[in-house]
């Protein structure tokens, strides 16, 4: 084969790591600003890391194919033939092995040098998803040829695993390059959006703003679809900060171990007693801005906390009832919930029961709501917590934290 059929050897691994890098962080950067807004972070972040996915090779070798044909061999560098003028081309006929080796994953890997290589790299043809590897002579014999074959693909499965192995560290890092870079654009344009809010004068909309979106084409195969976006424009949206929302959620811990180890004092009260015990306690610990009550209700159960008229933390007191009741809590969760990032809370105590299965049969419940996306960290046994979709919208995304006690036996 000619020098041009050499693989592993056109582009150095480090140099193509670093451009994918910068590719999908360009492409964040440049992504339509209300778009990304309007979708939830986290399904941005799989979107971007399924699109920047490599996939590594994997030769089918139990579909090896290979062909055999009569051709004019060039036999200038043979020097046991008397040949005056080496400098061209001298044929004669000879014969051509061909191996067809189908392969799966990204072709442009081929043309990548790995971590680790040789200075003798194989030598070989890519083309529609096949490897193609020749090996022409006057006078061929089989078992050579299989010996130089089996040489040359042990050559080339050594290159494969060392790429799998590059391609799978980066492949394991899309997702937190991919979240970075999206909260630091999101953190940009919301501060943009907030001081051109604070400025005290209307806002015009730009001409090139556009309120839909096309995406852009991609020069690749299977890309993945943006995940679905509203396409109004985006508005800074009052929150609780994570911060106070784990202190509220020690608060709400702090005051159930209390019941657990004084079970005289809470063992007749019910699910709207224990809901006010629990807006005392909260109350003691933060300020409201004008009622002087921060933690309001708006049910018999519920805990709220409201910021411009919408529910920024809501929080249920129920007793376990069963997996349906929890299904019910957590429809009257949703109800309420209208603004993104909003932090709730189910407060869950069992009586008379085995805790452990109450545990168990809780998360697994959660798990089957329709509106449930995704489980995340938990902090203790007795504690889960849940990334839950809006009803109406899924890329307004609230957490949901389970909390579970065991309560006196009344």
């Amino acid at each position: 084969m000619a020098p041009d059929n050499y693989l592993f050897n056109k582009q150095d691994w480090h140099a193509v790591e670093s451009a994918h890098r910068e590719a999908l962080i360009r492409e964040i950067d440049e992504y339509d600003s209300e778009r990304l807004l309007n979708t939830s972070p986290s399904d941005l972040a799989s979107y971007f890391e399924e699109k920047f996915w490599i996939e590594p090779v994997v030769l089918r070798e139990n579909e090896i194919a290979a062909d055999q044909r009569e051709v004019q061999v060039d036999v200038r560098r043979d020097p046991f033939r008397d040949i005056r003028d080496r400098s061209k081309p001298f044929k004669v006929k000879g014969t051509r092995i061909e191996i067809d080796v189908p392969f799966d994953g990204e072709p442009k890997l081929f043309r990548i040098q790995p971590t680790i290589y040789t200075l003798n790299p194989p030598q070989g043809e890519v083309n529609n998803g096949i490897l193609r590897l020749k090996l022409e002579g006057t006078n061929l014999n089989p078992e050579e040829v299989k010996v130089q074959i089996d040489r040359t693909l042990t050559t080339i499965r050594g290159y494969l695993q060392t790429l799998a192995n590059d391609v799978g560290k980066l492949n394991r890092q899309l997702r937190f390059l991919a979240e970075k870079a999206i909260s630091h654009r999101r953190d940009k344009l919301l501060a943009d959006r907030n001081l051109g809010a604070s400025l005290g004068f209307p806002l015009r909309e730009r001409p090139d703003s556009s309120r839909t979106y096309t995406a852009p084409e991609v020069r690749r195969k299977l890309v993945p679809a943006p995940p679905p976006a509203r396409s109004d424009a985006f508005e800074p949206e009052p929150s609780l900060a994570d911060a106070d929302y784990e202190h509220i959620l020690g608060v709400l811990q702090n005051m159930a171990h209390v019941m657990e180890r004084s079970p005289k004092a809470f063992e007749t009260m019910d699910e709207e007693a224990l809901r006010t015990h629990f807006l005392v306690q909260l109350n003691g610990h933060y300020e409201g801005q004008a009622t002087g009550e921060t933690f309001n209700w708006g049910g018999k159960t519920d805990i709220l906390i409201r910021s411009k008229g919408k529910n920024i933390f809501i929080a249920e007191c129920k007793y376990w009832g069963g997996p349906k009741k929890l299904i019910d809590t957590i429809d009257q969760i949703l109800d309420y919930t209208s603004w993104r990032d909003t932090k709730t809370a189910v407060l869950l105590f069992n009586r008379n029961k085995d805790f452990s299965k109450v545990l168990e049969s809780a998360r697994e419940a959660t798990k089957t709501h329709p509106s449930y996306k995704r489980e995340i960290d938990r902090s203790n046994e007795t504690e889960f917590r849940f990334i839950f979709a809006n009803k109406d919208d899924p890329n307004r995304e609230l957490i949901l934290t389970l909390l579970a006690f065991d309560v006196p036996t009344p």
